[in-house]
């Protein structure tokens, strides 16, 4: 079996949690009849004790140990928290680059965004906040499990018409490079369908940005003001260089100056992210603007395009501007943006929304998150409200898939998973919770839950696609290129998903770029 340099849960660690007042199974929940169970601590109060992390943080470097004999490096961790992502920038750039005939760049594979690409199954909150669910299955490798912890918010605001006026603030990258067919033709079209969908009530500003950043257009309300919007957008024509870093300065101090209170507020990013004029560091750029982030809360939500992409440039922009990305590579994916994700945008249900998962290490052994690499968070920061997570709009579902290797005969509970998030008009704390038994884990992956299995074949397809990554380390039953397509034109015809079934096509491309024995 490969090496999975992966958390081992020492049996020291028995007579801690034993001490510690049984922590992992504290939680009072409800039982949901499927091994999962959630409890709403609205008061924000603790789903279990909270950890001793005198004993260490959790986050340690897998492969610092004393002892060079040791297959598993140990660690005294048994949490593991990440701040949430709904981004799925990472899927869309690798099925273009596939689609190309090349082969994506390993450091551009973000497995969470491969795997949070697809619709899921979990039950949604009535209100505002989350809904956990927790199940899993076996892999073909002994005592190893996939884990799935799903969550999901309520159905989209804009579904039923009562989410508040939105205030965007269209930052459009105009450089030489989005000359190129499917950049800037590719935003301009996708701005007109969406302004003829925003409400009479929404407001709509353009700012553009080459060598230099310029507001084509001030903060207008939609209501009487549609033509003028529309004329904006079509005389839009590349010319110079790339200052995403004005751009980005120059869009806030507009969003600022038209900023609306009782709207949500957001600075919508068009470009490629080839910055190769003025401040080209995310974090200096955030930086410039961090008052208007923090002091309106302005958020970011950025739109990646073109064969050649910054994807790191942007991914980094979207984490510390408190929002999301996706990459677009044609018309329908621009529409289905524009149209369907960005009203999902334009609202939140939660602010700095965090995960942490305790497994219970009477019964697992090792465990390791599948990516999330960008948005690790120190475990004994999980309450801690001054640290940054992720944001949340309506409509939207988060998965973290594990991997876990349980003790052998395991029996009883395997973990307790809870998100953490701030209700975004007041900053109150809420907490939900859910649980995994083992018996509750499907005996074989490959007849669970159809999501489930959707989920596993994104996430090995990302897996495959990340070799040759430094931080990459194979999953256990872990496929080939060939069977992954097969599972998952199965799953087409099981779950009728038209993403499902392009999934497949998308694998077949990386097959037929392997290389040839």
């Amino acid at each position: 079996m490969e090496r999975y340099r992966i958390r081992r849960l020492r049996a020291a660690l028995l007579a801690f949690t034993a001490a510690g007042g049984l922590l992992l199974t504290g939680c009072s929940a409800s039982d949901s009849g499927d091994g999962s169970s959630s409890s709403d601590r609205a008061d924000g109060s603790t789903g279990f004790p909270a950890p001793d992390y005198s004993r260490g943080t959790g986050e340690q470097d897998s492969d610092s140990t004393d002892d060079e004999s040791r297959e598993v490096a140990p660690s005294p961790d048994y949490l593991s928290t990440f701040a949430l992502d709904v981004d799925t920038a990472s899927y869309g750039y690798a099925r273009r680059t596939l689609a190309d005939g090349q082969r994506p760049d390993p450091s551009t594979i973000r497995p969470e965004e491969f795997v949070n690409s697809f619709r899921q199954d979990y039950e949604r909150p009535d209100g505002n906040g989350f809904t956990v669910t927790v199940d899993g299955a076996r892999t073909d490798d002994e005592d190893w499990s996939l884990v799935r912890v799903g969550l999901a918010t309520r159905g989209t605001q804009e579904q039923t018409g009562e989410r508040p006026p939105a205030a965007l603030t269209f930052v459009i990258d105009i450089s030489g490079s989005m000359s190129e067919p499917g950049r800037l033709d590719l935003a301009q079209e996708s701005l007109g369908v969406m302004t003829d969908r925003l409400r009479d009530d929404d407001s709509v500003a353009i700012v553009t940005f080459s060598d230099q950043a310029e507001t084509v257009l001030p903060m207008t309300r939609l209501d009487g003001h549609r033509d003028e919007i529309h004329e904006a957008i079509d005389n839009l024509e590349p010319t110079f260089s790339t200052n995403l870093g004005a751009g980005v300065e120059t869009g806030y101090a507009t969003a600022v100056e038209g900023l609306r209170k009782g709207a949500t507020n957001r600075v919508v990013l068009v470009s490629d992210a080839l910055a190769n004029d003025g401040d080209t560091d995310p974090d200096s750029i955030l930086d410039r603007i961090d008052g208007a982030r923090r002091e309106h809360g302005i958020t970011l939500f950025g739109v990646g395009v073109g064969s050649d992409y910054g994807d790191a440039l942007m991914e980094r922009l979207a984490d510390k501007g408190d929002g999301n990305t996706t990459y677009v590579s044609d018309a329908d994916e621009a529409r289905t943006v524009f149209c369907e994700q960005l009203p999902k945008n334009i609202d939140l249900t939660a602010r700095d929304a965090k995960a942490q998962v305790a497994f219970d290490p009477e019964t697992v052994d090792e465990f390791r998150l599948v990516g999330y690499d960008n948005r690790r968070v120190a475990d004994d920061d999980f309450r801690d409200d001054r640290v940054d997570g992720g944001e949340v709009g309506p409509g939207h579902t988060v998965t973290a898939l594990y991997a876990v290797r349980t003790k052998p005969g395991a029996d009883g509970h395997l973990a307790t998973a809870t998100v953490r998030w701030q209700d975004p008009k007041n900053r109150t704390p809420h907490e939900e919770s859910g649980q995994l038994e083992s018996d509750a884990l499907d005996d074989d992956l490959w007849s669970a839950n159809p999501r489930l299995q959707v989920t596993a074949v994104a996430a090995y397809f990302a897996d495959a696609l990340r070799r040759g990554d430094d931080r990459w380390t194979s999953l256990p039953g872990a496929l080939t290129f060939n069977k992954l397509a097969v599972r998952a034109d199965k799953l087409a015809d099981t779950t009728e998903d038209k993403a499902v079934r392009e999934l497949a096509g998308t694998i077949r491309q990386a097959l037929h770029l392997e290389p040839q024995d």
